[in-house]
């Protein structure tokens, strides 16, 4: 199977729509599924500005139609009456596959997303590019809870969107980036399933992403990394 990481820079507007089918168009040919970071249509620090930018889901229809060609995971703000989510957009086959509203959202410190968003209460699993999958986003993979649910669970395929500030600098890494490897090793060794760990890069009111985008191998080894603080859009291959 061939997997596109989209380590893209999302933007605070509605641009990151066009520019994710764009970046859609340009490997459609050569990719079997493409997933892009936690909000990438949204933007991450969008506060009030949902208001003006979060979603509704028939405006993202253009991924239905896409995705006649090639399996699409996005991450939106979505408008749910009159509520915001935070969700993982699984397209497929010219429909919306599965919706994972992110169930742990963080509030403390740089982030403040429990005063924005309304939380989901679910992880679940579907069938898609010939395996079982389940999606999830950011903090909701730090939550021992979760692993628990994902062994119960039992996909073939994890697919984490995140949208991860750089914090925690040391003479060879990233605290932070220290923490999530280990985190998304475990997991995956835990459930005997490959892993999509997909990390925005880009500055958003004085936060820097850093990327490092990822595989995850059932054992636990991580492989196909993409750079720190760059943008990058690869396609990896990866095993049935």
């Amino acid at each position: 199977m061939r997997v596109t990481l989209a380590q893209t820079s999302p933007k605070l507007n509605r641009t990151n729509l066009n520019d994710a089918v764009t970046c859609i168009n340009s490997v459609k040919e050569s990719s079997d599924l493409i997933v892009f970071p936690e909000l990438s249509l949204s933007g991450y620090l969008l506060q009030d500005k949902l208001f003006e930018d979060a979603y509704l889901p028939e405006e993202l229809s253009v991924f239905e139609e896409l995705s006649k060609d090639i399996d699409i995971v996005v991450g939106a703000a979505l408008k749910d009456g009159n509520v915001f989510r935070n969700t993982a957009l699984y397209y497929s086959g010219g429909k919306l596959l599965s919706k994972h509203i992110k169930v742990h959202l963080p509030n403390y410190g740089m982030f403040e997303e429990a005063r924005y968003f309304e939380g989901g209460d679910t992880f679940e699993s579907f069938v898609a590019v010939r395996k079982k999958v389940s999606m999830l986003i950011c903090e909701d993979l730090w939550h021992s809870s979760v692993h628990e649910e994902l062994t119960r669970l039992d996909p073939d395929l994890i697919i984490v969107l995140v949208a991860s500030p750089a914090r925690g600098f040391n003479e060879k890494s990233l605290d932070i980036q220290d923490k999530w490897y280990g985190i998304i090793s475990n997991v995956a060794k835990e459930c005997s399933a490959e892993l999509l760990f997909v990390n925005r890069v880009g500055f958003e009111d004085g936060l820097g992403f850093w990327g490092g985008s990822c595989i995850v191998q059932r054992e636990g080894k991580r492989v196909h990394q993409l750079p720190l603080f760059e943008k990058s859009i690869q396609t990896f291959t990866i095993e049935e």
